[in-house]
């Protein structure tokens, strides 16, 4: 379908089964674009022009390119701009010319898609730009859109930020539940690594939490919903013997406090979870 690859994401399937959800396929009277068919002659052809209204940070595009080529594999398409781009309103993304009734069928998908890819690549960058001239680095979370995860991480990367972990499989976060059902931190971190867990990332809300999870072998250090001062008491205390991550209620506006504390990483949550859709449109005319 396309060269463009994301690990652990199946572009195909997740083309396939968008476009049947908005079709209705296996629904009574599904299957089928019944204004398309009815409207636009067969062999009718169009030309489109895909362009950003806002000022972007642009993520998405092979993958809008891959939705209207499942519908007409002879679709030429020019894809304009690279993805992390930073453009400006008006500015012109992609290209096409195909079957017109295959671009109209896919041009909600396709659009859907680029919009929210934009939108969390946009607002990953505004965080990152707002974090200034820090050594800590952007994480997301695990906050997404079920189904939309590998999409929305990958989105993250294209706005400058990193990832977290992927999912429950890839790291144990030990968070406050795990912690009041094991017993306390140390219990906690214990049980985990006795399991053969190799990375093992401990939620502390309190500075008197710091010493047993280091000693139980935690190696990581989540500090939750801690201000800029008690942030720098914990980093202090931890003296770099494990990464160090602030959490908790992270906003563009004091974000660049909360990096200037020390901290090797920062997560959001709002990245995924919060950021509003792009602006961008797609204009057709008939060739």
């Amino acid at each position: 379908m396309t060269d463009f690859a994301i690990p652990g994401f199946d572009l195909a399937a997740f083309v396939r089964a968008t476009l049947e959800e908005d079709l209705g396929v296996g629904l009574p009277g599904g299957g089928h674009d019944v204004t398309s068919e009815s409207v636009i002659p067969a062999e009718a052809r169009f030309a489109g022009v895909m362009d950003s209204r806002d000022a972007i940070t642009v993520c998405g595009l092979p993958i809008a390119a891959a939705f209207f080529r499942a519908l007409d594999p002879a679709v030429d398409i020019t894809i304009l701009v690279d993805e992390g781009t930073r453009v400006e309103p008006g500015t012109a993304l992609m290209c096409l010319a195909g079957n017109a009734r295959a671009m109209l069928t896919a041009e909600r998908s396709a659009l859907n898609t680029v919009q929210h890819l934009s939108g969390v690549a946009t607002l990953t960058r505004q965080y990152v730009d707002a974090m200034g001239q820090t050594r800590a680095r952007l994480l997301d979370t695990r906050k997404t859109i079920p189904g939309f995860r590998h999409l929305e991480k990958y989105a993250v990367r294209t706005g400058g930020g990193h990832n977290h972990r992927m999912g429950l499989w890839d790291a144990a976060m030990i968070k406050d539940n795990h912690v009041l059902v094991a017993g306390g931190v140390a219990e906690a971190v214990r049980r985990a690594l006795a399991a053969g867990v190799a990375d093992v990332i401990c939620e502390v809300d309190h500075l008197d939490q710091i010493e047993p999870a280091l000693a139980a072998g935690a190696t990581r250090l989540l500090l939750d919903n801690m201000g800029p001062d008690m942030l720098r008491q914990a980093v202090a205390l931890v003296a770099g013997r494990v990464p160090t991550e602030a959490s908790g209620g992270v906003r563009l506006d004091t974000i660049a406090a909360i990096a200037a504390s020390g901290v090797d990483y920062v997560s959001v949550g709002r990245l995924t979870q919060s950021a509003p859709a792009a602006d961008i449109g797609l204009d057709f005319s008939p060739l």
